[in-house]
């Protein structure tokens, strides 16, 4: 056992072998009663040694829906006091780099006490890792219109960063060298970061895995959305109403919500959220977000963070394979999708069937899918940092197991045990098998050390002439301009 005083009170972690880990740490206050749907409050600072030996509870949310609760780890703790964090450490005395996980989950799901998380790996490697939880969909992205609730999940991400600067020295970390580092909703979550002026100086770098800075809403799209759920609830759209809400009855209301987006994806009547089907998202608020994000990265916020930036090749194919999508989907679908993405049906298909000429249509729509949700817009994010003070590095992950017959391809979240070197982790086996590559694990989790320790993760920065990009899979290479046919197709249309 040992112990480490915070600014609250101290904490009692354990200690196995030469890695001292504190979980379930308070860094503010239960949202609850008083405190919820308001901006995370301050810790009770405590007197005498507050155990720190266990996960913290988790923050309100449901479980995956079905077949992705079988094949995406998650974990479910009950209590009020869930905005808590998780420390990793192998020395106190130190000022080693820090690496801040912020957790994907389509904004409705996840947790920073996933096992799958564990940050041992990244501690033996000399790097203090802290994982996160934050509020999820309604409680952590309901917009009213009102001023009052927009970004609360967010809000609870720079609590915490600030909790890192404020405590992280006495565990060994060193407050001026934090990297931020996340995926899915959890890399959006940093694009919004990086834009938003109050984030300034909270990091030093970011990375941001299969997520960049184009999934905001707009204040319309969310009031609507935040509108349409005070409607299922029958309630007034107040936060006051809001907050007098149990999560037994808030939780299936929203998934009710995500099922009536995906089942009628019309703009008239969601917004932005038709396209994505994600009704819970970051909000252009004019405060925290005074511009979209990839807006205000152009314009240079955030130019002084160094920035890894990359996505999967397969992406889509989490949410086509699983479900048995990929063999039903034909022609018109692929072709719909294109034209509601903006772009020319018949040229989409001709530039898409030029990397792969005996594609499906699912097969084709799950690319040209994983472009416009993921890929494209790492592109423009790195695009849109040319000529900055910070560093920008691109990647994309290639590796592809042999779970459902191979199809699943790499697929979106099959990255993130190679990133954090837990291969071992049996959840891991319904969506990627056994026998993963030890040797890409230890390249890709190389490289995140290195970038957090140093901002180089070993490979050129991007540059528009070039486009640098580093493929992951069992033999890593560095690609120039990869797939310059289908990138090309998007400008001006994503």
């Amino acid at each position: 056992m040992v112990t480490v005083a915070t600014r609250d009170g101290s904490l009692l972690g354990a200690v196995n072998g030469d890695i001292a880990v504190f979980k379930g740490i308070p860094y503010a206050a239960p949202p609850v009663g008083p405190n919820r749907f308001r901006p995370p409050r301050p810790v009770e600072p405590w007197d005498g040694v507050r155990d720190a030996l266990a996960y913290g509870p988790t923050v309100p949310k449901g479980p995956y829906p079905s077949p992705f609760d079988e094949i995406i780890p998650d974990v479910d703790i009950a209590g009020e006091d869930c905005l808590n964090l998780n420390v990793w450490t192998p020395e106190r005395s130190g000022r080693l780099p820090v690496m801040v996980w912020v957790h994907g989950g389509s904004f409705t799901n996840g947790s920073g006490a996933v096992p799958l998380y564990d940050g041992s790996r990244f501690a033996r490697d000399g790097i203090v890792c802290v994982t996160v939880n934050y509020r999820l969909g309604v409680d952590g992205f309901l917009h009213l219109g009102d001023g009052d609730t927009a970004n609360l999940g967010l809000l609870d991400q720079l609590a915490a960063l600030r909790w890192v600067q404020e405590n992280i020295a006495a565990f060994g970390g060193d407050p001026d060298n934090v990297t931020v580092f996340g995926e899915s909703a959890g890399a959006m979550s940093i694009g919004a970061l990086l834009a938003a002026p109050r984030a300034a100086g909270l990091f030093r770098r970011a990375v941001l895995q299969s997520g960049a800075a184009h999934h905001t809403f707009s204040p319309a799209t969310a009031r609507r959305i935040g509108h349409h759920m005070a409607g299922l609830l029958r309630i007034p759209p107040t936060r006051e109403a809001f907050a007098a809400v149990p999560p037994d009855r808030l939780l299936p209301a929203a998934e009710e919500l995500r099922l009536a987006v995906a089942a009628n994806p019309d703009p008239a009547l969601w917004g932005g959220a038709a396209v994505n089907s994600m009704p819970f998202e970051p909000v252009v608020d004019g405060d925290l977000l005074p511009l979209p994000p990839i807006e205000a990265i152009a314009a240079g916020a955030g130019s002084d963070v160094d920035v890894l930036v990359g996505t999967n090749s397969d992406e889509f194919r989490l949410f086509l394979v699983p479900t048995h999508m990929l063999d039903v989907l034909g022609d018109p679908h692929l072709r719909g999708a294109a034209a509601g993405y903006g772009l020319y049906p018949d040229e989409a298909v001709a530039a898409y069937l030029l990397d792969d000429p005996d594609a499906s249509p699912g097969e084709l729509l799950s690319a040209l899918t994983t472009d416009w949700f993921f890929r494209i817009p790492a592109i423009r994010l790195a695009e849109a940092r040319a000529g900055q003070r910070g560093a920008t590095y691109l990647y994309e992950f290639g590796w592809r197991p042999t779970t459902f017959d191979g199809r699943a391809g790499a697929c979106h979240t099959a990255e993130i045990p190679f990133v954090f070197d837990n291969l071992d982790d049996p959840a891991l086996l319904p969506l990627l098998g056994t026998d993963l590559p030890q040797g890409l694990a230890d390249t890709m989790h190389g490289a995140w050390v290195s970038f957090a320790t140093d901002g180089k993760p070993g490979w050129a920065e991007y540059d528009p002439r070039d486009r640098a990009t580093m493929h992951f899979d069992t033999a890593s290479e560095t690609r120039l301009d990869p797939r310059a046919v289908r990138r090309s197709l998007w400008e001006g249309h994503r």
